[in-house]
């Protein structure tokens, strides 16, 4: 068995920093939002041209959530809605998404499962997917995600076989695709994952799923105002990666980026998927900070 390394990666497969390619990682950095309150204060400090990831909210409708990108959109942002099949209430609100990607002049979308109550047919992501490009929709790239760390309800097998099944469908339609993943705080553990699912046949680029610059403290008010249902069930999913985050000292971005930049090539990681927690102010800062450094 392999030793484990204070870099997160294995002896058995050692990884150099690769600066060229963590910059590049941290320059297209897509900034994932949350609606709340403060989203409209905490937007003024997205960089110009950023691309933008707006939650679906269970707390909220998938319509709010367009709401938002419409108006990311008017201000020249790239936009990429989530959209969480189990909020999607029938073929009719289908319709009326696809509808409105198309006005707003969106080109990428995210899909997830979710976590709310079904509020239509829909249970999963890939029985909306289908449903959604069933319709053509004028877009270029589709989002879904994966879990490094393992779903607590799903086998590690039935998860492999949906990423293909949506891999495929993505093909099929004559898309683009990438898988984001969920948070996980090991290098080692997003390594040893992406090899497994290279070796399974899912060859969708990855988009690393990072928690920028956050405040415990805000973090967890957060947590509390996104519903305590929800957060309920995000802590029963990612207890050790939530425990890592609060831990005084247990995480900062580059932990994490820094060691995989050095396989993101051969692993086909091409992208960082932020979560703000809609500390913008902190999480840019932190980015800036990082380029800076990684320039000299």
């Amino acid at each position: 068995m392999a030793t484990r390394l204070t870099n997160g990666l294995s002896r058995a497969n050692p990884s150099k920093v690769d600066r060229t390619v963590q910059r590049r990682l941290l320059e297209g950095m897509t900034y994932e939002l949350i609606p709340l309150k403060n989203l409209a204060d905490q937007s003024q400090h997205l960089p110009d041209g950023a691309t933008v990831s707006v939650t679906c909210s269970p707390a909220k409708t998938v319509d709010d959530t367009l709401d938002l990108c419409a108006g990311y959109a008017e201000k020249g942002y790239t936009v990429i809605p989530h959209f969480a099949a189990r909020m999607v209430e029938g073929e009719d609100h289908v319709d009326r998404i696809v509808q409105r990607v198309r006005d707003i002049g969106i080109r990428k979308v995210f899909c997830i499962g979710g976590d709310a109550d079904p509020r239509g047919p829909f249970t999963d992501a890939a029985g909306f997917l289908r449903s959604f490009l069933d319709r053509r929709p004028e877009i270029d790239v589709v989002g879904i995600g994966s879990y490094p760390d393992g779903h607590s309800t799903i086998p590690e097998q039935a998860l492999v076989d949906a990423q293909i099944e949506k891999q495929e469908m993505i093909r099929e339609a004559g898309l683009q695709g990438y898988m984001a993943t969920q948070m996980c705080f090991d290098a080692a553990t997003i390594a040893d994952w992406l090899e497994r699912r290279r070796a399974a046949g899912v060859d969708l680029p990855c988009h690393l799923g990072v928690p920028g610059a956050v405040d415990r403290t805000k973090l967890l008010t957060i947590s509390i105002r996104l519903g305590i249902g929800h957060s309920a069930r995000y802590l029963k999913k990612n207890k050790a990666s939530v425990i890592r985050l609060l831990s005084p000292g247990g995480y900062n971005p580059n932990k994490l980026v820094a060691p995989l930049s050095g396989r993101a090539d051969e692993l086909g990681i091409e992208g960082i998927h932020c979560f703000t927690f809609n500390a913008v102010d902190t999480t840019e800062d932190w980015r800036l900070k990082s380029l800076k450094k990684l320039s000299r």
